[in-house]
């Protein structure tokens, strides 16, 4: 049996307006007058805990809606901006010594990460932090929440899983649902009524937390395989 750590990207792992203010930027072209500061406005309100919207994203795609911007054009804004991810337009920050966190807890877990976000960008970014290769998978375009529960499926029948992100809905509900553990991180993690197993503003916060988490399950496995019986002589000749 071998625990699983599912992590979220964009608000968990990425954090800062950076990539939502390049969505706007490119929706801003056909939204109407003001969007931009219109969309300040609302991300300020949000990160003082007005929970109207979801999360950044939702703050641009609801406010472009109701100035009339099609799913498809705002889609094309999307894309776009995620192109521009990690650069100048679109900066992208994490927590501090990210590569040092996953290095404690691979000894420990599988680490997966699952994020709606297409590939663009994405793997530059992980280099540029450089933890491209301390994830065992990277699953894009995953069409969460329901694209996660395979995911969650397949890492609950090898054992124990820790799902984590920033929205309950999209990041922790498919995995809670088949008995998983879940952190929920960023600005509704206190204000969120859901029944998580830790919550914390950040995931730099958690990190303590989850490592504990990884290393007890690690242990639990250890001591699971040296309680098994050995194989009586009569497997042994059967394999030898």
């Amino acid at each position: 049996m071998a625990a699983s750590i599912i992590f979220d990207f964009d608000g968990t792992l990425a954090i800062g307006h950076g990539p939502v203010l390049a969505y706007a930027d490119e929706a801003a072209a056909f939204a109407g007058t003001d969007f931009r500061s219109r969309v300040d406005a609302a991300l300020a309100d949000f990160d003082r805990g007005d929970r109207t919207y979801r999360d950044g994203y939702d703050v641009v795609g609801s406010l472009a809606a109701a100035d009339g911007v099609d799913e498809g054009t705002l889609s094309g804004a999307y894309q776009r901006s995620r192109l521009k991810l990690g650069t100048a337009a679109a900066p992208v920050e994490t927590i501090e010594d990210l590569a040092g966190f996953l290095a404690a807890l691979a000894p420990h877990a599988e680490l997966i990460l699952a994020t709606n976000a297409p590939e663009h960008g994405l793997h530059q970014v992980l280099d540029s932090w450089g933890v491209r290769e301390r994830f065992d998978a990277v699953h894009v375009n995953v069409g969460k929440p329901l694209g996660l529960v395979d995911i969650a499926r397949r890492a609950r029948a090898r054992g124990p899983v820790l799902a984590i992100g920033d929205i309950v809905e999209f990041d922790l509900a498919p995995a809670w649902a088949m008995g998983a553990d879940t952190v929920l991180v960023g600005a509704t993690a206190f204000d969120s009524a859901a029944p998580v197993t830790m919550r914390g503003s950040s995931l730099a916060e958690m990190r303590d937390g989850i490592l504990s988490w990884a290393q007890s399950r690690s242990a639990s496995d250890s001591s699971a395989s040296s309680s098994a019986p050995l194989p009586s002589p009569t497997t042994e000749s059967r394999l030898s």
